[in-house]
């Protein structure tokens, strides 16, 4: 089992930039493929970004490919998102996420959640 707990979501304008990171509890963070997923009011729960447990594959939604970056530390259980060129439909509450078997983009094969982080994005 892990627990996850994500931190660094805050206001900023578009255009700017928020680093996001997602703590890990446990000794086997190293085993969990993790994800990010963003939820808006009003809308499903939609995929971000993904990482393998290595973190030598990573895997982006259209929507922020080239703008944001996933990558992990498994020496700290740590996961990260490096989001840049923000925009205000970036705005969202976003979650970090964990899941046993594979890398995978659907919200419903994530076997651990995080409570979230809320990102806004002024224009």
């Amino acid at each position: 089992q892990v627990q996850l707990v994500e931190s660094g979501g805050g206001l900023v304008q578009a255009g700017g930039s928020l680093r996001l990171s997602c703590a890990a509890s446990g000794r086997t963070f190293s085993s969990y493929y993790m994800g990010w997923f963003r939820q808006a009011p009003g809308k499903e729960r939609e995929f971000v970004a993904a990482i393998s447990r290595s973190g030598g594959f990573t895997y982006y939604a259209d929507s922020v490919k080239g703008r944001f970056t996933i990558s992990r530390d498994n020496a700290k259980n740590a996961l990260y998102l490096q989001m840049n060129s923000l925009k205000p439909e970036d705005t969202a509450v976003y979650y970090c996420a964990a899941d046993r078997q594979r890398i995978a983009t659907t919200w419903t094969e994530y076997d651990y959640w995080g409570q979230g982080t809320q990102v806004t994005v002024s224009s």
